[in-house]
């Protein structure tokens, strides 16, 4: 016995409009498979800030060049008591300057990785990415005789491929979430109120200890003060990160002029 299955037009288009909806659909998903989101929480991220409840706060200091802004910034941190902080050393300023790298080291702060050469990584291919990294490892380890495993990208710029070989590296990438735009030299007063206005439980911050920012020094007693005025205690990135179960923000491939641009669009705030 034979059968015919009879489909009306209504319901023939009812399937091909399906069908066609599906097929648009994967197509949109492929074609946007790195923007829609680029980690998933099993895959390397990048640490911004850090859930927690308690008010701790990281200060970071970028160094890439350099000799007149970091022992002033360490006299200020001895002042006020901070024993606590991250200084994020680039490995030819190490190599330039191992008598400061000494004193950071003696005063008890911990020392990330800002790479080797001063470059946007996510310009460079996979071997040279790795090579960066290594070179830098290699002699930050030689100085400080301590194996640092927290890198912050030279311009904060990084996409999927640079947080992938930096985790095989064993190293966390560690970026921020409170610029202090200090490198602009935007005035002490403006320093001091984009970091005490924007600081908050777990939060990362931003500054240098480059010659480029003059005025960290002189910002940095009323930012501390202030921060301890609203109960905040400052801690190493990696004491903060040990805090909780930091698996990092889910972000978007972010290159050197996109994160330039945005840095430079905020300080034309002030």
């Amino acid at each position: 016995m034979n059968f015919f299955y009879v489909l009306n037009g209504r319901k023939i288009k009812r399937y091909f409009l399906l069908s066609l909806a599906l097929v648009f659909s994967v197509g949109i998903i492929y074609a946007e498979r790195d923007n829609i989101t680029v980690f998933s929480p099993q895959q390397p991220a990048a640490i911004y800030s850090v859930p927690t409840e308690k008010k701790v706060i990281a200060l970071t200091f970028d160094i890439s060049w350099g000799e007149k802004r970091t022992e002033p910034i360490l006299q200020v941190l001895k002042e006020k008591g901070i024993t606590q902080a991250t200084f994020f050393l680039s490995s030819p300023w190490s190599q330039s300057h191992p008598d400061i790298v000494k004193k950071i080291l003696d005063a008890g702060y911990e020392i990330g990785s800002h790479g080797h050469k001063h470059d946007n990584y996510s310009k460079l291919n996979d071997e040279e990415i790795r090579t960066q990294i290594k070179t830098a490892h290699t002699i930050l380890s030689d100085i400080t005789g301590k194996q640092p495993n927290l890198l912050r990208l030279p311009n904060g710029d990084f996409d999927k491929r640079v947080l992938r070989i930096a985790e095989e590296l064993n190293y966390k990438v560690i970026q921020w979430d409170t610029d202090s735009m200090d490198w602009m030299s935007i005035g002490t007063d403006k320093i001091i109120n984009r970091v005490v206005s924007r600081a908050h439980n777990g939060d990362i911050v931003l500054m240098h200890a480059s010659d480029s920012a003059k005025q960290t020094a002189e910002a940095l007693p009323a930012i501390i003060d202030q921060l301890r005025s609203k109960g905040y205690d400052f801690v190493s990135v990696t004491e903060l990160i040990s805090q909780t179960e930091a698996q990092g923000s889910a972000v978007k491939d972010k290159t050197t002029s996109t994160s330039l641009a945005e840095r430079l669009n905020a300080a034309e705030e002030y």
